[in-house]
Order: structure tokens, then C-alpha cells, then sequence
């Protein structure tokens, strides 16, 4: 019986493609280095290949030229025949450098996983009557609702993944529970990454961005494939642990610009949320017209700010008058509308002052700073 050989397809590079992910999840460029980097690799090796080929034909050559001269040779000239000799031991010598670095790019070539763009050519063509119905894209209120049920149900497993260190762990768990093995679980573990950068829990969350990227990276693997995601598991985690040097780096590159985007996430929520606060404090500030009372008293001229400083109703009335009447007019209505100032606000303590035969203040407006 003859057997069939599935080695080659224990490497296969995941594709830089991506699904839709919840709405409220910045990872639009999640992978989109993995495909440049992955196309800068290929055309490197293209132009490796190319080069040997090129200078491997050029020392062929030369070492026919030689044997052609040694063959053509006068026997009798021992000086003549010698160089060729020489020349020709020289080059035997390179021969065996070239075919090394021939095997060198055949083993690189062999361990350089598959990928979308090498692993799909036309081997045998068929008509195919009966096509499998495409998957229903969902709209963003079924996405939003579908990751709402996931964290109710499975927000506490999918956290207990994420604070996983061991690679077998990892696989056990997600053997155990592999309802987990979904975009949801990467989807929480994103969010959560940007929670703890937002908390500067650092070193937690570089952790749980290691996990949040073994789970990305089995999806991909599983939609390279067009399989159920739960069936790369054990393939992934085979692959991991063998710590082939291409395979790691290409990881370690996407862990690291995952974290990156995470940290910039957090810092943009940071400020947004500080901006948003700073205007909830404005809007608690803004007076009967309007304004906010901070900036109006930024914008005083040096002598109405120190009386207000200095809370001295005197002094104000005193600096006003010497203002030129369109611009004392101009700040102190901008004092009122702001809150700033409340004019006559102490009218009730005039009149009273009047009743006991006080007569300060008669005749004048008042004004009293609110605090």
C-alpha cells in the first residue's frame, strides 16, 4: 500500500489575511507586517538563487576553458602546462565551495514554511458542480451581540489563558476548553492588554500579549488551512516548541508590534479620556453666558486679574474706570457672563445697610466675585 508523505505540510507559514474583529477592537493592522515581511523574504531569496546560479555558470565555464587548454596543451612545454594545472586545482577547489552553498540553498529552501502564495499552484483542474454555501458575514450589531455573550460566559477562562506561561499549559487548557479557540478569546485578551497598558501593569501585560498572539496565530494558521480552528492546536504547538529560528522570528516580530500598537492604543484612550474629563470640568465651570470663568480671567489685563486675586472690590471699580470705556465694557461683561463676577449680588445687604441708616455704597453698582 502506498503511503502518502504530509511532512511538507508541517510548515506552512499562516497568511497575512485577517477577519473582522469586534468593532471596539483596534486591530485593523494586526498582520500586516507578516505579509511584507514574508514578501521581502521571498524576493531575498529569489535574488539569492539567481546570484548562485549566475556565478556557479560563470566558474563552469571557466573550469571548461581550463580543461580545454590542458587537453590542447604541448606536452613538451612542462611551464605552460603547469599554470593550467594550477588554475585548474584552483577552481576544483571552488567547485566544492559552490556545491556546498548549493546544499546550503537547498536545506534553507526545504525549511522555508508554505504559504499562500508558494503552497497554491494548479496541480490538476476540475469542475466542481455542487460549491459549499460561503460563510454568512455578520453584520456589526451580530458581531457586537456574539462577543457580548462570549465574555458573559467565558470572559474568566479566556482571562485564566491569558496569565498561562507554559506552552504545554497553553495547549492543555485549550484542549480542555476549546470553545475558547475563537476570535472572542483574542478579541477579550486585546482589550485587556489595553486595560493593563492603560494601568502601566507593564510587565502583566506583555504577558498576556504573548498569549493574545499564540491565539491569533492559531486562527491563522486554521484559516490558512480552512479548517476548524480547535483541529491547529496541537499542530501549533508542535511547531512552537520545535523553536526553528525563521518561525520564532516571524512570532517575536509580531509580538513585538503588538505591543507596540497596544501601548500607542492605551496612550490615545488616556488622553481622550483626560480631554473628555477636562470638558466635563468646563461645562461644570461655564457661567449664565457661557463661558468658562478660567479662561475669561486668562484674558484680563494684569491689573483687573490682581483684583481679583486680591478679591478687592475697590480696587476693581477703580481700574475699571480707568480703562478706556469700550474695553472696561468688553471684561467686565465677559466677567458676568462667565460667572466670574455677579453684579449686585450683595443688593440685598445694600438695602438692609440702608434701613439702619447705612449709606455706603448708595447710588452704585456693586459687584461681588463668586468663588
Amino acid at each position: 500500500m502506498t503511503t502518502i508523505n504530509y511532512s511538507k505540510w508541517d510548515h506552512i507559514e499562516i497568511s497575512d489575511d485577517e477577519d473582522d474583529t469586534h468593532p471596539n477592537v483596534d486591530t485593523a493592522s494586526l498582520f500586516k507586517w507578516r505579509h511584507q515581511a514574508r514578501m521581502e523574504r521571498m524576493e531575498q531569496s529569489k535574488k539569492e538563487k539567481e546570484e548562485f546560479e549566475k556565478g556557479y555558470k560563470e566558474h563552469q565555464q571557466k573550469m571548461n576553458e581550463i580543461k580545454q587548454k590542458l587537453k590542447a596543451a604541448d606536452l613538451n612545454n612542462d611551464q605552460e602546462a603547469q599554470i593550467a594545472k594550477t588554475k585548474l586545482s584552483e577552481l576544483e577547489e571552488q567547485e566544492r565551495k559552490w556545491k556546498e552553498k548549493e546544499a546550503e540553498l537547498k536545506k534553507k529552501d526545504q525549511l522555508t514554511p508554505l504559504n499562500i502564495d508558494t503552497i497554491c499552484h494548479d496541480g490538476k483542474s476540475k469542475t466542481v458542480i455542487n460549491k459549499p454555501a460561503p460563510k454568512k458575514e455578520l453584520t456589526e450589531e451580530e458581531k457586537s451581540k456574539k462577543h457580548a455573550e462570549f465574555v458573559e460566559k467565558h470572559k474568566a477562562e479566556a482571562k485564566k489563558f491569558g496569565m498561562l506561561r507554559r506552552y504545554e499549559d497553553s495547549q492543555q487548557f485549550l484542549l480542555d476548553h476549546p470553545e475558547l479557540v475563537c476570535e472572542e478569546t483574542a478579541n477579550v485578551l486585546v482589550i485587556w492588554c489595553i486595560d493593563l497598558a492603560m494601568e502601566e501593569k507593564n510587565d502583566l501585560m506583555n504577558h498576556v500579549a504573548h498569549q493574545t498572539i499564540v491565539m491569533n496565530f492559531i486562527m491563522e494558521l486554521a484559516k490558512q488551512m480552512d479548517v476548524d480552528p480547535r483541529s491547529c492546536v496541537r499542530p501549533f504547538f508542535s511547531r512552537i516548541k520545535l523553536g526553528e529560528k525563521q518561525y520564532m522570528e516571524a512570532f517575536n516580530s509580531e509580538l513585538d508590534a503588538f505591543k507596540e500598537r497596544i501601548t500607542k492604543r492605551a496612550k490615545e484612550k488616556l488622553q481622550k479620556a483626560m480631554e473628555e474629563y477636562e470638558e466635563e470640568e468646563r461645562q461644570k465651570r461655564l457661567g449664565p453666558g457661557g463661558l468658562d470663568p478660567v479662561e475669561v480671567f486668562e484674558s484680563l489685563p494684569e491689573v483687573l486679574q490682581k483684583c481679583f486675586e486680591s478679591k478687592d472690590i475697590a480696587s476693581l471699580q477703580k481700574a475699571i474706570t480707568e480703562l478706556p470705556e469700550e474695553e472696561a465694557r468688553y471684561h467686565m461683561k465677559r466677567c458676568v457672563d462667565s460667572g466670574l463676577w455677579v453684579p449686585e449680588a450683595n443688593k440685598g445687604q445694600e438695602t438692609e445697610g440702608k434701613e439702619k441708616g447705612e449709606e455706603e455704597g448708595e447710588g452704585e453698582e456693586v459687584y461681588e466675585e463668586v468663588e
